[in-house]
């Protein structure tokens, strides 16, 4: 059981992540945006994605590979399309600098389609998408996310990023549905805690640097390679989403940001695209109903655990109870 006094409050947390940051040379609004993204995904279980992540925005901010004190260009370049240059800083801030051009697209077409270039994203994607759905849009987001790292069946070598894809949509009466995965068997950030704490990752998740099959996670992370979802549909999948996040965006393909990132860099400047859609355009007023039905639907044939309810449970308990303290944000405080 967790004492009291081993816990911290959401705004205490955003506060010391945001000190972190500034004293890296990172603005207050950058700061502050990057770490309530921290203090968000700390506060809802998404571990890996948390406080675990600030020492790699303060490597990046530190070693001067990304820049903390920029204001992204945004561009709207057709009634729905906005193009952003995040001119090599961090996506979320980027993604908030054009919140008026998406709120208009979104009032003139009722379809947003926001391409982000030359930022580095660091974090989970749900966060972002989750926003978007709690102001009752649907929502898809997906990244070429930076290091080489998946071994698709056939290659002798890591030809995509874990390529995260995320959904969200709104239903009736109830928290959105939200989730997010990697196009790979597994997360490289999963794996890094996982190594960390000595424990064995399934078969079939990876293979070592000869290209054989492993259960440990530091043979994966040390030269060898996580296996895409599904065998050669996870593949497909990183390739849809390398053309859309990269190619689409302007941003660089895995193989190009893997290149040009400098030796141990934990944050990499990618492309990013979000899709986002007011349901309610058409006339389909009933949407919200609909997708409740189908949840209701779901939670009766037995998938009573939906996306989301993990970090929904988590995120009742922290407002009352606080964020617990982990070894990982005791660091961070001292």
């Amino acid at each position: 059981m967790t004492n009291e006094s081993d816990r911290i409050s959401f705004d205490e947390l955003v506060a010391a992540i945001e000190a972190k940051l500034v004293g890296a040379g990172a603005s207050p609004a950058v700061s502050r945006v990057l770490a309530t993204n921290c203090a968000t995904c700390e506060r809802d279980g998404t571990l890996s994605h948390g406080v675990f992540r600030v020492a790699g925005y303060l490597d990046s901010l530190n070693r001067g590979w990304a820049d903390g004190d920029i204001e992204a260009s945004v561009d709207v370049v057709g009634p729905s399309f906005i193009r952003i240059d995040g001119h090599n800083g961090f996506a979320q801030p980027a993604l908030t600098d054009a919140r008026a051009e998406v709120d208009q697209a979104l009032v003139d077409t009722g379809v947003a389609v926001i391409a982000l270039r030359n930022t580095h994203h660091f974090s989970a994607l749900w966060p972002d998408l989750e926003a978007f759905a709690r102001r009752g849009c649907v929502a898809l987001g997906m990244i070429a996310s930076g290091k080489l790292a998946v071994v698709p069946e056939g290659a002798t070598k890591p030809v995509f990023s874990t390529n995260p894809f995320g959904f969200a949509t709104p239903v009736a009466e109830a928290d959105p549905i939200v989730f997010d995965f990697s196009t790979s068997s597994m997360s490289h950030g999963d794996l890094q805690l996982l190594r960390a704490e000595g424990r064995e990752v399934p078969p079939g998740t990876g293979v070592d640097s000869i290209g054989a099959d492993t259960t440990d996670p530091g043979d994966i992370l040390d030269g060898g390679g996580i296996r895409p979802i599904g065998g050669h549909k996870g593949a497909l999948l990183s390739f849809m989403i390398e053309t859309l996040a990269a190619g689409l965006t302007g941003g660089a393909f895995t193989f190009e940001i893997d290149a040009e990132a400098p030796e141990g860099a934990h944050t990499f400047r990618t492309g990013q695209l979000f899709i986002v859609i007011d349901p309610q355009r058409g006339g389909n007023d009933a949407f919200l109903g609909r997708v409740r039905g189908f949840v209701d639907m779901l939670r009766e044939a037995g998938m009573d655990r939906q996306p989301g309810d993990r970090r929904y449970a988590n995120r009742a308990e922290a407002a009352e109870r606080g964020i617990p303290i982990t070894d990982t944000i005791r660091a961070l405080l001292d």
